[in-house]
């Protein structure tokens, strides 16, 4: 067991979500679904947690009820290494057109992600680089490795 693991609530979803986010990713798992019992704010029977694991990161979902709601505050990078894998995870993650921009986006239950490619930490090491870079890639929605780097190689 890893010594800090991500828990996301949902209304009622957790069961749902969990496997929805093991068909995005290519190593992933399903773990174990535990149920609520007599005590809860739920019914009886109904999933409490759904544990998962998204490329040997461990994630748990807690059906908590209403009670919270997700915001971009919080959100998950995701290193891609081609313009491929990019495309392939912002059309099986993303469902809020509205809420994309500069590699992030937000999928069907409200959770952020941001798309990005791996080659971004490198980038912003050089300050000049950082600057040509975040320049290209503020106005993008889906980020197009090919611009940044360009971007990043302008002179």
């Amino acid at each position: 067991m890893q010594k800090i693991s991500t828990w996301l609530w949902f209304d009622s979803e957790a069961e749902e979500a969990a496997r929805f986010y093991c068909s995005v990713f290519h190593t992933a798992k399903m773990g174990r679904i535990t149920h609520y019992g007599d005590a809860g704010p739920l019914p009886k029977g109904t999933v409490l947690t759904a544990s998962f694991t998204l490329e040997g990161q461990e994630f748990h979902a807690l059906n908590g009820g209403p009670a919270f709601e997700h915001n971009p505050s919080v959100s998950f990078m995701v290193h891609c290494d081609s313009q491929k894998e990019i495309d392939e995870y912002w059309t099986k993650l993303s469902a809020n057109p509205k809420a994309e921009q500069c590699g992030w986006l937000q999928d069907k239950y409200g959770i952020s992600w941001q798309i990005v490619p791996r080659k971004l930490d490198e980038w912003m090491k050089d300050p000049a680089v950082y600057n040509r870079v975040m320049k290209a890639l503020m106005p993008m929605k889906k980020l197009d490795i090919a611009t940044l780097e360009r971007a990043a190689k302008a002179a």
